[in-house]
């Protein structure tokens, strides 16, 4: 009976909805955000996007993968009392791909210790500082969507994008 109980569990476990979730970091420097160029990880290169960002794996908390993805990709310390988080989005491309139903977590951070520099080569052809009123013309647009209402006085801590007309 529990062999039963337990194959039905994992069977309906595989069948529920899923999302992939990511955190994203902005580093903040008054009104200027560090953004990196993205090349060569087959999504969105040529893009100016979050200096640090990533999947949260598996049992981490976003604070810990945003913490952690400062580290690896930029070469600072960050710590989660350091991180404010600016929102957690729920997206979609629109589309019914399971790859495309995704949760991002957003924080912004003003205090690390380090001075940040490219540690992924292959991956950030450079990091720069950018005005939060003049951000570059390609960038992914939920980033846009982030920062254009947090250059306008905030965002909510909650937004879903893709979605259409509930945005």
């Amino acid at each position: 009976m529990r062999a039963a109980t337990t194959r039905a569990r994992l069977r309906l476990a595989k069948e529920r909805f899923r999302v992939i979730p990511a955190a994203y970091v902005y580093l903040r420097r008054g009104d200027s955000v560090l953004l990196q160029l993205r090349q060569n990880t087959g999504f969105m290169d040529g893009t100016c996007a979050a200096a640090a960002a990533g999947h949260i794996e598996f049992g981490e908390t976003a604070s810990a993968a945003a913490t952690r993805e400062a580290r690896e990709e930029l070469g600072i310390e960050l710590q989660t009392r350091d991180l404010r988080p600016l929102t957690a989005m729920q997206r979609t491309d629109g589309t019914t791909a399971p790859i495309e139903q995704r949760v991002d977590w957003f924080f912004e951070a003003k205090a690390w210790e380090g001075e940040p520099r490219i540690m992924e080569d292959e991956k950030c052809a450079a990091i720069e500082w950018w005005s939060m009123r003049e951000l570059p013309n390609e960038m992914p647009p939920r980033e846009r969507f982030v920062l254009e209402r947090l250059a306008a006085g905030g965002i909510e801590l909650f937004s879903s994008y893709g979605f259409g007309a509930n945005e």
